[in-house]
């Protein structure tokens, strides 16, 4: 990465001769991470000629409490983001992807990233998918029932308080940035 933290990540080729289409598939979460072995829609993609990358950015679990936490306050335009975008550009700098055909692609905070990575890296994505991504953080944050009242708290500490800082939201919420895809 920029900063010179060393990733995990997953790389599935569809051809190891030439350049083709990448697909930057982002894990949900972004507690979560993704693992060694088979991946479906990795396969499919490959089967129907696209590279897949899958990164294991900070704050993805399994890799202890240090780079879970790297990712506190990192979310749409921070350091989460340029772990994903970097590896896009390693991608690129290996000869392995095409760099006029790259799509982001995910679901949960996977579809977040997707969005941001329109918003805020509009050159570096051709396409996206987003399954279920919020496009506003606060929003998200909103529509948690009162009853789960400690895992909002948990996620304000993670993310940043989009309560309290409405431009803080505005910077981070793709929502407020369509203009620039």
């Amino acid at each position: 990465t920029r900063d010179g933290l060393e990733l995990v990540a997953y790389l599935t080729r569809a051809d190891t001769e030439k350049k083709t289409p990448l697909i930057l598939l982002v894990h949900g979460g972004p507690w979560a991470r993704d693992f060694w072995g088979f991946n479906s829609s990795a396969q499919w993609f490959a089967n129907r000629g696209y590279a897949t990358l899958q990164v294991n950015y900070r704050a993805s679990t399994g890799y202890g409490k240090s780079f879970l936490h790297k990712g506190d306050g990192q979310w749409g335009v921070g350091t989460m983001q340029h772990d994903l975008t970097d590896s896009v550009q390693w991608a690129i700098d290996q000869g392995i992807a095409d760099p006029d055909n790259i799509c982001i692609y995910g679901g949960s905070y996977g579809g977040y990233a997707c969005l941001a990575g329109l918003a805020f890296t509009p050159d570096v994505y051709k396409c996206g998918v987003d399954i279920v991504g919020p496009s506003n953080i606060k929003t998200l944050l909103d529509s948690i029932p009162s009853y789960w009242g400690p895992l909002r708290n948990d996620m304000l500490l993670k993310i940043g308080d989009v309560d309290a800082d409405e431009e803080f939201n505005k910077k981070i919420s793709p929502l407020y940035h369509v203009d620039k895809i």
